[in-house]
This record gives C-alpha cells, sequence and structure tokens, in this order.
C-alpha cells in the first residue's frame, strides 16, 4: 500500500514536471519583482517600481519569445522583510527570476538567500551596500546599477578643492549603504586633505533629530547628509527649524527627486548642494531626455523628473529583457544561457553605457551634480562633470582597495 502511495506520488511529480514544461512552451516566464512598498522608503520603492514598469511597457511585457508574468513583492527596507518577501516569491510563486530589492541591507540579505536558490536567477533592483557584491558574492546574484561608493565618485575632491571645506561631519543612516556611501565620500575627501570629526548614525525611521543637530561641531565647514525618503525630509525640515545655517553635501539619496519632489521651507535650503550619484535631472543625452519624457507619459503620479530608483530598476530590468531575448527564452539547465548573456551585456542605458566585471557589478558613469532651482520651481540636480566608467574599487588595484578595509561605522576614519 504505501509502496502504491509512493508510486502515486512520483507520477504525480512528473505530471506536475510534464505541465510545468508545457507552461514553459506556451511562452510565460514567472519574474519577481521586489521593493519597498512599506515603511519610510515607500515612495522610493514606488518609483522603482515606476522604472521597472517603464522597461516592461517598451518590451510589452514580452522578452525572449515569451510572456513575462509580473510578481510584485513588498518589503519594508528591513532584511527580514526583503527575505520573507523574497522567498514567497520564488517558493511559493515560482518565480524563474527575481528583480530586486531596493535598500543596503536588504541586498545583502537576499544575496545571502539566493545563495539557498541556485535555479533562480536573482538581479538587483537599486540595493546599493558595497559587499553584496564585492565580498562573499552569489553567483547568480547580478548587480546592473552601481554601488554607493561609486555613487560618491567626484564628489570629495569637489568639496574640498572647490566648495573649500575642510572639516565635515557626516549624518547617516545607521546600516550598510549609508556606510558604503560615507566610504565613498571620505576615500576622496580625506586623501584630498579633509578631516571628518564626528559622524553621526541614527536608525531608518527617526523623526527626531533634535539631539543630532544640537551636537553638531560649530567648526563644521559643512554637514553630509546621508538619509533617504522621510528621513532626509525630517533632519532637513528640523534643521533649517533649528536655525542651521551649515552648508549642506548631499549623499545620492538625500538629494533625489524623491526628497527634493517633497513641499516645505527645507527645498530652498538645499539649492546649491554638491551630490554625486548615478544620474543628473539636467543631463543634455538624448537618451536621458527620451527616459525623462516618456517616465512623464507614463506615469502622471510621479516625480518632475524620474529618481535615481526609477532608474536603476528601469536599468536591471532592461538588462533582463536584453538577456532574456540573447538566449531566446531559455531558462533550461539552471538558466544556463540566459546567466551566460546577463554576464557578458554591455548596453546603452539613459545614463550611459553599463557593463559588469567579474563579480557581476556594473561599471558605468557617474554624476557630480549641484541642486538647482527650475524656472517653475521644482528642484533638479544639475550636471557638474561626468566621471567616466566608474568600477567599483574607485579605480584602485582590487587587492589594495580590499585592504581599505570593509565599510562600516568606523570605516573609513579621518580626524
Amino acid at each position: 500500500m504505501q509502496q502504491h502511495k509512493s508510486t502515486f506520488a512520483l507520477a504525480l511529480l512528473a505530471s506536475a514536471a510534464l505541465l510545468t514544461g508545457a507552461a514553459n512552451a506556451e511562452g510565460t516566464i514567472k519574474v519577481g519583482l521586489l521593493a519597498t512598498l512599506e515603511g519610510p522608503f515607500t515612495v522610493l520603492g514606488q518609483d522603482g517600481v515606476r522604472g521597472a514598469e517603464l522597461a516592461l511597457n517598451e518590451a510589452h511585457y514580452m522578452a525572449g519569445g515569451k510572456k513575462l508574468e509580473i510578481i510584485k513583492g513588498s518589503s519594508d527596507a528591513s532584511p527580514d522583510s526583503a527575505v520573507k518577501a523574497a522567498r514567497k516569491l520564488v517558493e511559493q510563486d515560482g518565480v524563474s527570476i527575481l528583480i530586486g530589492p531596493l535598500s543596503g541591507d536588504e541586498g545583502l540579505a537576499v544575496r545571502d538567500y539566493a545563495k539557498t536558490q541556485p535555479g533562480v536567477t536573482f538581479v538587483n533592483g537599486t540595493s546599493a551596500a558595497q559587499d553584496t557584491t564585492l565580498r562573499d558574492a552569489a553567483p547568480n546574484f547580478y548587480r546592473f546599477s552601481t554601488d554607493g561608493a561609486q555613487w560618491m565618485a567626484g564628489l570629495g575632491e569637489y568639496a574640498h578643492d572647490v566648495k573649500g571645506y575642510k572639516t565635515v561631519v557626516t549624518i547617516a543612516e545607521d546600516y550598510s549603504f549609508p556606510y558604503t556611501q560615507v566610504f565613498g565620500f571620505m576615500a576622496a575627501f580625506c586623501k584630498a586633505g579633509g578631516h571628518v570629526p564626528k559622524k553621526f548614525w541614527v536608525p531608518i525611521g527617526n523623526k527626531d533629530f533634535s539631539s543630532v543637530i544640537a551636537a553638531i561641531p560649530d567648526k563644521a565647514d559643512a554637514i553630509y547628509v546621508a538619509l533617504g525618503g522621510a528621513d532626509g525630509v525630517n533632519f532637513l525640515t528640523q534643521y533649517q527649524q533649528a536655525g542651521g545655517t551649515a552648508p549642506l553635501i548631499g549623499g545620492s539619496i538625500t538629494v533625489d527627486q524623491t526628497v527634493l519632489g517633497t513641499q516645505g521651507k527645507q527645498r530652498d535650503y538645499v539649492v546649491g548642494t554638491p551630490s554625486a550619484g548615478p544620474i543628473a535631472d539636467n543631463s543634455e543625452e538624448p537618451a536621458w531626455k527620451k527616459f525623462v519624457a516618456d517616465y512623464k507619459a507614463a506615469f502622471k503620479d510621479g516625480f518632475p523628473s524620474p529618481s535615481l530608483f526609477a532608474q536603476g530598476y528601469y536599468i536591471n530590468t532592461h538588462a533582463v529583457l536584453l538577456a532574456l531575448d540573447q538566449a531566446g527564452g531559455d531558462l533550461s539547465n539552471g538558466e544556463a544561457k540566459f546567466r551566460d548573456a546577463l554576464g557578458k551585456l554591455e548596453f546603452d542605458t539613459p545614463t550611459g553605457k553599463v557593463k559588469l566585471d567579474k563579480n557581476r557589478q556594473a561599471i558605468a558613469d557617474n554624476y557630480l551634480t549641484e541642486v538647482a532651482k527650475a524656472a517653475d520651481g521644482h528642484l533638479y540636480n544639475k550636471v557638474i562633470k561626468v566621471v567616466p566608467a566608474v568600477n567599483q574599487t574607485l579605480g584602485i588595484a582590487e587587492a589594495d582597495f580590499l585592504k581599505l578595509g570593509v565599510a562600516n561605522r568606523d570605516n573609513p576614519d579621518c580626524k
């Protein structure tokens, strides 16, 4: 009797496998889309989804001759929520490809989860912690967007040499992505002769910055701020209300459209703030202008210009579509053809050419910018300089770069 049940169960599994094969033959590929649609980074995740949907719309939800079924997963920027959402997409919904997540600690957690799911391909959203790909990488995790240190290329030198800031304090959220941003800024700022006597770290979702504001040293020439979403708005509002006058240096997501697009007196305070990142709102490149026009036409509820989250999710989704086309939609044999195509991709994006290094990490242009006000009153990041083809080790030999250590609360240090 037990043997009969076992034989019957095996038959059912065989039938299921045949049905799955038939479904693939009919031409449908399930793709998971994971973004922060809850918590303080909700607006960031919403714009990330817009970017992914723009790429999918361009392809008419088809790639490699097959229809794409998109299944969304939601997180709140915490590693546990990201893994929980990823697990549902992979183990319950049965996606073959997962695009995401958005935030730094989420990326590290999803990378580790990817190692337990070798049959699924993971492609980043905008998660930008350095070690997602630099150390202990997962062979099935690909990132076509640059990391938070790459986003700082050009800013440290500009703050020191052009703006004349010699002493800077930093305020950032206490997790891996801001560690990476501060690392990228300080690597160049300290090398130029700058000093960072104090770093302030706050939890995601912090609403009261009064104690931090009161502790900012008077001798600081400027404040480097790496706070995103509601955190960035709250700090800028409270600092302005407290009568703060120190110039700002912006982390990439602090002067992104997800913050610049909000209302309040703090908007005027950030005009003139230097920053750097993967986009510049007023780029005159035809590909960027088309991207902005398409974004505005598709999303009436979007920002005046697409955020770096829209850009990142668009590029990573576009990479998936290109690789599926090159692989003919073939996901057999552990998705070998698809992954081979992903690894060899080199393509033009709205912000320049992108290719991957040996760690499956993007090499791409970066933009040094300053916040400006347009004639209609909206704020945007104007181009100061384009830093071409920034790699993950910021032009330093990898062995020497790794000796600098892991980006964290205490590293680097240049008092």
